[in-house]
């Protein structure tokens, strides 16, 4: 499929309730009523239903249960496509899993690769090993979660037949404002090295265990250029992302074409 010539995007930084998903999923959806733009994905944070909590065996819940039928419903009222991480459990593990929803309720996922050892993430869920392109209206879009982004050997955007994997990469994200600089340096790097559009959507204010988040949720363009910040308050904003400039760029500036061969195992 052709890219569309634009992609509207939603950016949702909000503060979580903790370990509450009933009133996570009544306020977000409340949120995304208020988008008034029709746009083609909304991109909520990481762990939306319950904030970042490794209480796994408490909060996970299967696939296609309260948190998948929710989103569902909400993508096909909306027609549009829904993602955000959450806690779900599969043959007795438990995983950090982004769901992408599509708005014929379709379901496909992602699962956490780097496990955040220094919160004893690693402890309480298994990692993933897949790495899952989705395509939303032609454009190829790589899903990541949070502490993936310091890792770049396994977000490269290697050729595929030819040509690039993917145009876009995004984050959904519980970052530390103690850590926030190195979130604000390594979305944009990630544009420049992937020659491709870069987006992180955070959460802001303080969860349960008194770590303090402040947002900065941000999109770059292919050039490692900001095109959208959210600075550090609950907001939702709409950007707009152009196939003709990103697909220019790539002929004019084919730094693609140098980039080293490898496999990730």
């Amino acid at each position: 499929m052709i890219k569309t010539p634009q992609l509207k995007i939603a950016l949702v930084q909000t503060n979580l309730y903790w370990k509450n998903k009933v009133a996570n999923l009544a306020m977000l959806e409340e949120k995304m009523w208020e988008i008034a733009n029709e746009v083609d994905l909304i991109i909520l944070p990481e762990m939306f239903p319950t904030g970042f909590s490794m209480d796994a065996a408490e909060l996970a819940e299967p696939m296609n249960l309260n948190v998948c039928k929710w989103m569902v419903q909400m993508a096909t009222q909306k027609k549009t496509t829904i993602t955000g991480s959450a806690i779900i459990q599969v043959a007795g593990k438990y995983y950090n899993r982004l769901l992408w929803v599509s708005p014929d309720g379709t379901i496909q996922h992602y699962d956490k690769r780097h496990l955040f050892r220094m919160a004893d993430e690693d402890q309480s869920f298994s990692a993933g090993e897949s790495f899952p392109i989705f395509e939303l209206s032609g454009w190829k879009i790589c899903p990541q979660v949070c502490y993936d982004l310091r890792f770049p050997i396994w977000s490269r955007n290697r050729m595929i037949d030819g040509k690039l994997a993917y145009d876009l990469i995004f984050y959904v994200a519980s970052w530390p404002a103690a850590r926030v600089s190195a979130w604000d340096a390594l979305l944009p790097a990630r544009a420049i090295e992937n020659l491709a559009y870069s987006i992180g959507v955070n959460r802001v204010d303080e969860d349960g265990n008194g770590i303090k988040y402040n947002g900065h949720s941000a999109a770059y363009d292919y050039k490692g250029n900001q095109i959208e910040f959210l600075g550090e308050s609950e907001k939702i904003t709409v950007l707009t992302l152009d196939a003709e400039e990103l697909d220019s760029y790539r002929e004019k500036f084919p730094a693609w074409m140098d980039s080293d061969d490898f496999v990730v195992k």
